[in-house]
């Protein structure tokens, strides 16, 4: 992650929280405590041995545990040997059982991402609520059509709002879907097969991934195409609240003066320039949709794992999908800001409208298919706001 301020600049406190030191150990523990939990259920283990482990857990203290684990090359290690410390002899044997370094990364990362998701999730339904309005009321005021930065037909500002709801709503719906697909227990001991825990492996691990609230299946140590899609959508999402930045931002120029962010004190001003009034928002989410891309790229080039577990490609992920959750999070809540507070200078917008000879002719049909465009976002963001609350 980058230094706190610039993290800041660009993001959430509370999406980096999801993915800090303490969150990052908090998952790792519970992976631990629950391992065990499951396992005594299943006679594995004893339900002494359960009972200890679950107090080191929760008695753990990580000091130091950053630098062990950048000197051991993954977490686990030294977790693990804390653990089985903090446990009487009889039952050091039981901590971390049958499991391996990246069953304990792969679902403390799953994890984190639970965690991350209802807060970005939020963030875009909030924004795609806002454009829905901004839609509905502007649904047949005219304005310009620009294609190729050129005039072009009349549409109306509410044609505008309704393609930035429909990209923001298919952006979320895609988001929601690819983390369904991500939120899988990882559990397969050295080699993936549940060798360690023997015919009744596959029991544990439902158990398991039931008490963590995940889905169970085979591991996936090498097969890293949900974590890339996961990262994808967020990517996706970043580039639809880009899109709608790059729009506020190119209208707000004084040569249109068709809209304006709103007016907060101690933002979008200039050290140099006091008389400017610069599009900040829009800024934050432009410069999120620059950094995304290479972070998915870092993805999909890590998909071509070596055998059953590969080197240096599931080890990228961790740092790359919460870069990309902070720059969602910090995009949509600075687009939502944005929107919230938009001014739409309708006079502008019209005189640019009515300047345009062109469009005059066709005036009343071109509104009348406006309104019928927005009509139909509307219905679509309708069903999509359906889906999401029957999800909650």
């Amino acid at each position: 992650m980058a230094a706190l301020i610039t993290a800041r600049m660009a993001s959430t406190a509370e999406i980096l929280a999801c993915f800090d030191d303490a969150a990052l150990v908090d998952a790792a523990l519970r992976f631990e405590r629950e391992l065990a939990a499951a396992q005594a259920e299943h006679g594995l283990i004893a339900p002494a041995a359960a009972a200890a482990i679950a107090r080191a857990c929760d008695g753990f203290d990580p000091t130091g545990l950053g630098e062990a684990a950048a000197h051991a090359g993954v977490l686990a290690i030294p977790l693990v040997a804390r653990l089985r410390a903090a446990v009487p002899a009889e039952h050091a044997g039981a901590v971390h059982l049958g499991a391996t370094s990246q069953d304990v990364a792969d679902t403390a990362l799953v994890l984190q991402i639970a965690r991350a998701m209802p807060l970005v999730a939020g963030e875009l339904a909030a924004l795609a609520d806002r454009l829905a309005d901004l839609a509905r009321t502007h649904a047949t005021t005219p304005a310009l059509g620009r294609t190729l930065l050129q005039p072009a037909e009349l549409v109306s500002f509410g044609v505008r709002a309704a393609n930035w709801l429909l990209a923001i709503d298919a952006a979320a719906a895609r988001l929601a879907r690819e983390h369904r697909a991500a939120s899988q227990l990882a559990l397969g001991g050295p080699v993936g097969t549940l060798s360690a825990l023997g015919a009744i492996g596959p029991a544990v691990r439902a158990t398991l991934a039931a008490r963590l609230g995940l889905a169970a299946g085979p591991a996936w140590h090498s097969r890293r195409d949900a974590i890339a899609g996961l990262g994808a959508a967020l990517g996706i999402a970043v580039g639809a609240t880009g899109k709608l930045a790059r729009d506020v931002a190119l209208l707000m120029q004084p040569e249109l003066g068709e809209l304006a962010e709103p007016a907060i004190a101690g933002r979008g001003g200039s050290s140099a320039m006091p008389y400017k009034r610069n599009p900040t928002g829009c800024q934050v989410a432009l410069s999120a949709a620059v950094r995304a891309p290479g972070l998915v790229a870092s993805l999909l080039g890590g998909l071509p794992q070596e055998l059953e577990r590969g080197i240096g490609g599931w080890q990228a992920e961790p740092p790359v999908i919460a870069d990309l959750f902070a720059l969602g999070h910090g995009a949509a809540r600075a687009m939502r800001v944005v929107i919230d507070g938009l001014e739409v200078h309708a006079a502008e917008i019209a005189a640019h409208a009515d300047a345009a000879s062109h469009v005059q002719v066709a005036r009343d049909p071109a509104l009348a298919a406006a309104a019928r465009f927005v009509d139909e976002a509307l219905a679509i963001h309708a069903a999509a706001v359906a889906a999401r609350n029957l999800a909650e």
